[in-house]
């Protein structure tokens, strides 16, 4: 009997072991989300519910407006970002993307249809709906070269020669990144290029992450339009890239880096921004939207970052939602009249012949007098 509980004992131990390995492996934190790493405070949970980027390139300048939408119970968390270039951060305009979300939303459209379909008399009456220069290297192996408090953000803006030292650095700050972080990093090391790294806590003390936070904008120089993915490497989950586009033409991605290929949601020139789109992308000349969206269900596979050319035509699209009504002719449905109007054509058809067929029978025969007497 002893020995039978010292079996179930470990046979419990082992069951909860295997329990506690499942919850803790589904509550490990996403150390990236889209363009950048993200690594919630010690002990903590954060996650990324939502990442969406607005992108203006103008063949000389890139700028990046970002909104992420977290959800956890860390008081604080880290985010850094590779940028090509020196790069200037400041608090974003929340009203950018709503606009940017009208514009791009679908358009409503209705489509007749003649015959009754299932949701139609004469069998229900339910009706279907049917189907957003780098610098130099630095001297010291980590340079900060500027630093500020944005709202709710503590920026850095960093250069580094070494990513080993790097997330030195950003761990003497506050910022504890996995080491992973810096295998990630040494191909933006070796392109000679910046880091901002950004501290996340709520403005209240107290109150933990969570919900949307203001967007950040970082502008700076590159010849080529560019967005940043390889950290996303990192994440635990799968991904989604909601990406708008501001250009002088449609933009299309050089390749997948390893994701879905990307959905276009809309495509077209807005020819008089007003807003806070008006602001990003001045009002004094049209701009090209191209909104896109991509998921990557194995975010280890992505290859790199993203690179942006021009689309082989400035076609412009735009997704549309259809509602399917039964076609009507004056408050009627068009196949009754036209059923109706065919009866009532053979019925009159049906009529005309058997009149013609009973004046005939009715009509007297002329009989031939050859033969009688005169």
């Amino acid at each position: 009997m002893p020995n039978a509980r010292r079996l179930w004992r470990r046979a419990l131990m082992v069951v909860l072991a295997l329990v506690a390995l499942q919850l803790g492996s589904l509550v490990a934190p996403a150390y990236a989300c889209g363009c950048g790493a993200m690594v919630p405070q010690s002990g903590r949970q954060l996650s990324v519910k939502q990442e969406t980027s607005a992108v203006r390139w103008d063949g000389r300048s890139e700028q990046i407006v970002m909104r992420l939408t977290v959800d956890g119970n860390a008081p604080r968390a880290a985010w850094i970002m590779p940028v090509p270039s020196r790069a200037t951060v400041r608090l974003g305009d929340r009203r950018l993307f709503d606009e940017l979300e009208s514009l791009s939303a679908p358009v409503h459209r209705t489509r007749s249809y003649f015959w009754p379909q299932g949701g139609d008399w004469p069998f229900t009456n339910d009706r279907s709906v049917g189907d957003g220069a780098p610098r130099a290297g630095a001297t010291p192996p980590v340079e900060v070269v500027g630093r500020e408090r944005l709202g709710p953000f503590d920026v850095a803006r960093l250069t580094a020669t070494d990513p080993t030292a790097l997330r030195d650095w950003l761990a003497h700050n506050g910022f504890q990144l996995p080491p992973a972080l810096a295998t990630e990093l040494r191909p933006y090391v070796e392109q000679k290029w910046e880091y901002v790294a950004i501290r996340l806590a709520p403005e209240q003390p107290g109150q933990t992450l969570g919900g949307p936070l203001d967007p950040l904008s970082l502008t700076f120089a590159s010849d080529r339009l560019v967005y940043p993915m390889r950290l996303s490497r990192l994440a635990k989950t799968p991904q989604t890239l909601n990406l708008y586009v501001l250009a002088d033409h449609r933009m299309r991605t050089a390749s997948t880096i390893g994701g879905a290929p990307p959905d276009t949601l809309f495509a077209g020139t807005i020819a008089h921004p007003l807003g806070a789109l008006g602001e990003l992308t001045g009002r004094d000349k049209p701009v090209y939207l191209t909104a896109l969206t991509q998921f990557f269900g194995t975010p280890s596979q992505i290859t790199g970052d993203h690179e942006l050319d021009r689309a082989g035509d400035d076609t412009p699209f735009q997704r549309a939602w259809y509602t399917n009504e039964l076609l009507m002719v004056g408050g009627v449905p068009a196949w009754l009249l036209a059923v109706g109007g065919m009866l009532l054509v053979l019925a009159v058809a049906v009529a005309v012949t058997v009149i013609i067929r009973t004046r005939l029978r009715r009509r007297p025969v002329a009989r031939s007098g050859w033969g009688a007497p005169s």
